[in-house]
């Protein structure tokens, strides 16, 4: 990012991170509402809109969660244009005809489009992952899941009693063929060259 300067909205970003229940209801008091107006103005329902915004504050929080979230812009404006793009996106999905789209927003902030540009990448990332995660055998999936939210990898070799250097030795082996079916997708190398 061009700026280093961290926006005093980051409060939202660690909020969710941290599932703080009063910042998640700020979001959904002082931010849905437009978000909301401009889906229902745009070929959409509440329904869908609530969607929209779900799927929107689900990526949020992994972006946080994994720490890869610095905000240098205000919450609102960000939160918006992700949710507006994707709607943008689920409209172009499900139609083949043009869309019509009335917007009010003369222009946003180069810092704005930046962050949501980062934020997408990170969501193409995490889906790619997903995807080839669910590849993995029980096993290894069992094992990589317990080594993400256990501390120590003697915990995890108890849980699943094993011995550690065999908890060490599949874990690397597992983490090796989701690395390799990752790295050979199309997906991969047109991620890796944006």
């Amino acid at each position: 990012m061009a700026s280093t300067t961290v926006h005093l909205d980051q409060m939202y970003i660690e909020g969710l991170a941290n599932n703080d229940s009063v910042i998640i209801h700020a979001i959904y008091k002082k931010f849905v509402p437009k978000v909301v107006h401009y889906i229902k103005n745009n070929s959409g329902d509440e329904d869908k809109a609530q969607d929209v915004v779900q799927e929107v504050m689900i990526l949020l929080f992994n972006q946080a969660k994994a720490q890869q979230l610095k905000l240098s812009c205000p919450f609102d404006a960000y939160f918006f244009l992700l949710c507006k793009r994707k709607w943008l996106n689920e409209l172009k999905k499900h139609s083949n005809k043009r869309v019509t789209i009335k917007d009010d927003l003369v222009s946003i902030s180069e810092s704005v489009n930046e962050l949501v540009l980062q934020t997408e990448h990170f969501d193409e990332k995490q889906q790619l992952y997903d995807m080839m995660f669910e590849k993995l055998g029980d096993k290894c999936q069992e094992l990589l899941k317990l080594s993400f939210t256990l501390p120590s990898m003697e915990e995890v070799a108890q849980k699943l009693a094993v011995t550690y250097g065999y908890v060490r030795k599949k874990k690397s082996l597992c983490i090796g063929q989701l690395t390799q079916w990752i790295q050979e997708t199309n997906r991969f190398k047109s991620i890796k060259n944006t």
